[in-house]
């Protein structure tokens, strides 16, 4: 065959591959050859279907407990795709409108996602089985989801994130370290009897202390809210999505946490602990943490009534 046999489109290819391979010091015909040998890819294999299916490893033997996980491995999933997003925010150079758009776009698709999918949790269980199985889960707890500290710190000063009653005390230039054991969630995993830190948080600690306050550094000056300052144009659809994904992040979210909490572990009059001895009823309610991640697109009132609205309507079932 002469080479005016063959496809110029190919011939095309070969020479783009040839310009690839010699700027990085290779033979291009050694992975030719290579190629020749290979096996075709298969979907099992690409997105590694076996070892996926094999990693849920329940604890007990009722059935419902296989949903507890997947559905959480589900929501890890999602989170890595929102910290791919701002990753990508935190990077590009120049930053522009249109970008910063598009990623937030994508990160508020996840978090909806993720807020519609806690149906599994309250609606897919079984109360009996759940109450029983999560014993064996001890001091395991979903507050140890590393993933979405990451979010959190990715996306604000860190100042904002300190529990409410010191957060006056810290500012831009305070100390990592400081502000890590000042982080609102910490008090959701103190011991109520004693004050102390339970053994869900000593074990979060030192597995990601040392990663997230060495975030908290890293992200000072690319966190989205610094990001967006940079911006010499904000679009109102930006501004928007700004809050939006405020919304989504601090109040849509775990309150469908709050939801499922409710329905699972709530007794009246008496509220059983949640796994890890966390305490889930101060914990997760906006309106006690009033965590928000840009305080400077909110009116004063909107941030007094954060996430009292959602409350009132899908806890209690009354219109605000």
């Amino acid at each position: 065959m002469h080479k005016a046999d063959f496809d110029p489109k190919i011939l095309e290819k070969i020479h783009q591959l040839e310009e690839k391979f010699k700027a990085s010091g290779q033979d291009m015909l050694s992975y030719l050859e290579g190629l020749l040998y290979a096996d075709y890819l298969t979907y099992w294999e690409y997105i590694n279907l076996d070892v996926l299916l094999s990693l849920q490893q329940p604890k007990t033997s009722f059935k419902d407990e296989k949903i507890f996980i997947i559905y959480h491995q589900i929501t890890e999933l999602y989170f890595k795709l929102i910290i791919s997003e701002m990753e990508q925010i935190a990077e590009k150079e120049p930053i522009s409108n249109d970008f910063f758009v598009k990623r937030l776009e994508r990160i508020l698709m996840y978090f909806d996602h993720l807020i519609s999918s806690f149906a599994m949790m309250w609606k897919g269980m079984e109360r009996e089985q759940f109450l029983k199985f999560r014993m064996s889960l001890l001091p395991s707890s979903g507050f140890q989801s590393a993933q979405f500290r990451e979010i959190e710190l990715m996306a604000t000063d860190a100042y904002n994130l300190v529990t409410m009653e010191k957060r006056g005390e810290f500012g831009a230039h305070s100390p990592a370290n400081s502000l890590f054991e000042h982080l609102y969630w910490q008090q959701g995993a103190i011991e109520l009897a004693t004050g102390q830190k339970t053994l869900t948080l000593r074990s979060f600690e030192e597995k990601y202390g040392k990663f997230l306050t060495e975030l908290i550094d890293s992200y000072r000056d690319k966190n989205i809210w610094q990001r967006y300052l940079e911006l010499k144009e904000k679009s109102p659809e930006l501004v928007e999505l700004m809050r939006q994904f405020d919304l989504k992040a601090n109040v849509f979210w775990p309150l469908a946490h709050y939801k499922s909490a409710v329905r699972y572990l709530q007794r009246d009059p008496v509220d059983i602990a949640a796994t890890g001895g966390t305490n889930w009823q101060k914990y997760l309610p906006p309106r006690f943490q009033k965590v928000i991640f840009f305080p400077e697109l909110w009116t004063q009132e909107e941030m007094e009534e954060w996430g009292k609205g959602w409350v009132v309507k899908e806890i209690f079932g009354k219109e605000d």
